[in-house]
């Protein structure tokens, strides 16, 4: 068990069920997968844009990334239908807690004028979605072999029914929140 989750079940799991009143430890939010995407528009033209994002994001995640095609073809972008546009990978249990605990202990912090992250990522069901615009933040890349900083979305679903439940459960975590 890693230590976040520790965290989570000993102090976030009783402080949740007593701030909403939750009758049963079932109803408590949790964490129930991260998915980190790499959109690459500029990948559809060149084929190793995508294998150094899908090498950079397996060492960042730890888990091999799927390769995400074009749906449709848009003639403006020079895009086909099928050309590879960008990877994507889902994390769950051990993984994703690993992951969480990284990002908010490692990579946030080394985030240059970092002022904490501002709570508007949050869809209206509890899940919570952060753009970072440099991939090089995480200590597994290793700034010698990148020849071009990419953007990574992290979207934290939860089990949460409603944007508070989810706000204090990650808040709860440690994700840091602007005040």
């Amino acid at each position: 068990m890693t230590r976040l989750e520790t965290l989570y079940k000993d102090n976030i799991v009783p402080e949740l069920s007593k701030e909403f009143g939750y009758s049963s430890q079932m109803q408590v939010p949790s964490m129930k997968c991260v998915v980190l995407n790499m959109g690459l528009g500029a990948g559809s033209q060149d084929n190793k844009i995508i294998q150094d994002a899908v090498q950079e994001l397996a060492l960042i995640a730890g888990q091999k990334p799927v390769v995400t095609r074009a749906k449709k073809s848009i003639a403006a972008f020079k895009l086909r239908e099928g050309m590879p546009v960008g990877c994507r990978v889902t994390l769950r249990k051990r993984r994703m807690w690993d992951f969480v605990d990284k990002l908010i202990n490692f990579a946030l912090p080394r985030v240059r004028d970092f002022r904490g992250i501002a709570d508007r990522g949050f869809d209206g069901r509890g899940n919570f979605t952060l753009g970072i615009r440099d991939h090089t933040i995480f200590p597994e890349i290793n700034m010698d072999k990148v020849d071009r900083i990419k953007g990574l979305n992290v979207t934290m679903v939860t089990s949460a029914q409603t944007d508070k439940e989810g706000k204090m459960l990650l808040d709860q975590l440690g994700m840091p929140f602007r005040k």
